[in-house]
């Protein structure tokens, strides 16, 4: 019913910037909170950042003040700008969206991205 498609990953220098992009397609009537997740290897998958329909933002406190989550409900999209990056930044990055079908026999469900690798190395 819905795709989320990720972009933007890649291989950088600590110190830094990558810009990670999601768009979201499908039958889709609305996105409420939209975030991106990521996960290291031998870790578990931890949430860094959200962002509601009404454009309210919360971050993990390791990226406060580094990375920037935004998202352009027009288009069905949310963006990580990504700053200042460190070797420990390191993980699978993915995009996670709370949509409601037009389907009204599709519950609300949370739909998740393919996930884009973000490596911070010399």
């Amino acid at each position: 019913q819905v795709q989320l498609v990720e972009s933007g990953g890649g291989l950088v220098q600590p110190g830094g910037s990558l810009r990670l992009s999601c768009a979201a397609s499908g039958s889709i009537a609305s996105i409420n909170t939209m975030g991106w997740y990521r996960q290291a290897p031998g870790k578990q998958r931890e949430l860094v950042a959200t962002i509601s329909d009404s454009g309210t933002t919360d971050y993990a406190d390791f990226v406060k003040g580094r990375f920037t989550i935004s998202r352009d409900n027009a288009k069905n999209t949310v963006h990580l700008q990504m700053n200042s990056l460190k070797p420990e930044d390191t993980a699978a990055y993915y995009c996670n969206a709370d949509v409601v079908s037009i389907h009204p026999y599709v519950r609300r469900g949370e739909y998740w991205g393919q996930g884009t690798q973000v490596t911070v190395s010399s």
